[in-house]
């Protein structure tokens, strides 16, 4: 799988190989002040297109827990990136 971000390229993989080297994915943390809001956004588009209520729950359900993540900062790079 083929990270936004470089530095995720080896520390986030895919041990199954499920995810093709090069599908392109992206990665929200709970940390992120944005995250939340986005799978919420995303999971809205989902149940728009009759999509399946159980992963409209599952992303509603992260989303909770992100808006409980007890540090929330703006997304950032690390140095050198």
């Amino acid at each position: 799988m083929k990270h936004a971000r470089a530095d995720y390229q080896r520390r986030i993989v895919d041990l199954e190989n499920v995810i093709p080297a090069d599908e392109p994915v992206f990665l929200l943390r709970g940390q992120d002040i944005y995250a939340a809001r986005v799978v919420r956004f995303w999971a809205a588009l989902v149940a728009q297109h009759d999509g399946d209520p159980a992963i409209v729950q599952a992303a509603m359900d992260i989303a909770d827990e992100m808006d409980k993540w007890p540090t929330s900062k703006v997304p950032d790079l690390p140095e050198g990136s």
